[in-house]
């Protein structure tokens, strides 16, 4: 099985198919025009909707939630969907927060997910930093996700989580084959916290993926809230000056239309 159809539904929210499992990432389904907080201080307003509303997913093998504290990961209408899902992987304080039969996973920690009739799927939480050095305490546990099973071509899908470029995201390259990274851009600050990053900055994606070298790099978690400070616009501008396979790898996914792609 090498097949992958992944579906961007906004935000950080992706809808990803593959070997008759169906699994979603970072669950997200509120209407816009809601302030949310997001602790010390921060907030953000909601810009845009789902392009595809819950109701209209489906079944629900496993929800990936990087973190569950963030409204612009999991929100109202999020968190009323994870009890369908056959399973739901987040942090270990997360799923203490969620309890019922959410799964939590440190770092480089692993589980698979099996079904009759199903490739087993291999799921391996990766390390994520959501702001700068000595902001954890603050800004809370968050992990992404690497995904590996039998027939993929030349490596695993990764979802890179709210991260900002640090040693931890950098070891990823060096541990493991990415072909198909689903980045969490967006590069994003709030006014009471002045010039620093709680994500990836375009250049720091162009970095990483210098290091990664995946066959495709889909930009999720860029748009539709205002605390997001890079569109789409300086992401392509950035890629467009990177070496050519960098460059090349670049993928926009319409939201809310099903994307093939070789995995």
């Amino acid at each position: 099985m090498s097949g992958l159809r992944v579906t961007h539904i906004g935000g950080p929210t992706t809808l990803i198919e593959a070997g008759g499992w169906r699994i979603l990432t970072d669950p997200t389904f509120d209407p816009p025009g809601r302030r949310y907080a997001f602790g010390w201080g921060t907030s953000s307003r909601k810009l845009t909707g789902p392009a595809i509303d819950a109701a209209a997913i489906g079944r629900i093998d496993a929800v990936l939630l990087t973190h569950d504290h963030h409204g612009d990961n999991l929100d109202d209408a999020g968190r009323a969907l994870l009890p369908s899902a056959g399973a739901v992987l987040t942090t270990v304080s997360g799923a203490a927060r969620l309890g019922g039969a959410a799964e939590g996973l440190i770092p480089w920690g692993r589980t698979r997910l099996e079904h009759p009739g199903r490739p087993t799927i291999e799921i391996t939480a990766t390390p994520c930093r959501h702001g700068p050095p000595l902001s954890g305490p603050i800004v809370g546990d968050v992990i992404g996700f690497a995904l590996r099973w039998t027939g993929q071509r030349d490596g695993t899908v990764w979802v890179s989580g709210d991260t900002v470029l640090y040693d931890g995201v950098r070891e990823v390259a060096e541990r493991l084959r990415v072909s198909v990274a689903l980045l969490h851009l967006g590069g994003v600050r709030f006014p009471v916290t002045g010039p620093v990053r709680y994500t990836m900055t375009a250049r720091q994606a162009v970095e990483l993926c210098g290091l990664l070298r995946p066959r495709t790099v889909v930009p999720v978690h860029y748009e539709g809230w205002r605390h997001f400070r890079q569109p789409r616009a300086e992401i392509e501008r950035e890629f467009a000056a990177a070496p050519d396979d960098v460059r090349r790898s670049l993928r926009w996914l319409p939201i809310g239309g099903r994307t093939d792609l070789a995995a």
